[in-house]
């Protein structure tokens, strides 16, 4: 899912250059997955083994809460690393599929109204329609949106939003 195939994503004794981590800003509980976001980042990641002792003491803290958090926290990982520069489009494409089936139904309700002269005011199908149609506006609109509002955060940032490693076959 994150791109980034390592043994022990909870292995806390990692290494990174300064110049990396300290443009990262590391929110809720994306600590476990910086490996991911170091490579978003454009990073080569490694691992190196290293040898984990038994807990001697106490027990593990590690619940069924903290595992639907980590499972939010990878979701959001992945939804990062395919389009934080082009959030369009996924929400863009959701609002077109959306808005596509609306239409469908629509000409079907229609053709049954026009055609077939048939109520179609108490189906169902017909507020199905509607809310197909604004959930499709809704999510290109927010689409729109969200790709505005990225452009504007990368331009307030001033930096570039792809790092390049290394120009070649330049002078």
């Amino acid at each position: 899912v994150t791109g980034v195939n390592l043994h022990d994503y909870g292995c806390s004794l990692k290494a990174y250059r300064l110049e990396l981590v300290a443009d990262m800003n590391l929110y809720g509980e994306l600590h476990r997955f910086l490996p991911a976001l170091a490579f978003i980042e454009g990073a080569r990641i490694t691992e190196i083994p290293v040898k984990h002792y038994a807990r001697r003491y106490g027990q593990s803290k590690y619940g069924l809460g903290r595992t639907f958090r980590v499972v939010m926290d990878l979701l959001t990982v992945f939804f990062m690393k395919k389009f934080l520069t082009r959030p369009m489009h996924v929400f863009g494409m959701l609002g077109l599929v959306s808005g596509a089936f609306g239409i469908f139904f629509g000409i079907y309700l229609t053709i049954l109204k026009f055609g077939f002269n048939e109520r179609i005011g108490d189906r169902p199908l017909l507020i199905l329609v509607v809310v197909l149609l604004l959930a499709g506006l809704q999510l290109f609109s927010f689409g729109l949106l969200a790709e505005l509002l990225m452009r504007t955060y990368h331009e307030s940032q001033e930096r570039p939003i792809y790092r390049v490693r290394e120009i070649v076959g330049r002078n």
